[in-house]
């Protein structure tokens, strides 16, 4: 019994939820010849205050954040170097 966790950030509509289940339900069932009945599908919604990249929260690093890390890393980086 294949089952397939997908982790997102919460906030999409039943039906994309609902497409979503059937097309990875789909993938499975022609990836591993298995029956629909046999394939589980998770989604965990996860709250955006509980998600991070590049060690910024999420709605930090969409607001363009993400570059200030990048520079800092390369600064740090830069200064390492020259020691």
């Amino acid at each position: 019994m294949p089952v397939v966790i997908i982790n997102m950030l919460e906030g999409r509509s039943k039906e994309m939820k609902r497409d979503l289940i059937k097309r990875v339900t789909d993938a499975v069932v022609e990836s591993l010849k298995v029956k629909p009945d046999s394939v589980r599908v998770i989604i965990n919604e996860v709250p955006k205050e509980n998600f991070a990249v590049a060690g910024l929260p999420i709605e930090d690093y969409r607001k363009g954040e993400q570059g200030k890390v990048s520079k800092n890393k390369v600064s740090a980086r830069s200064n390492q170097n020259k020691k």
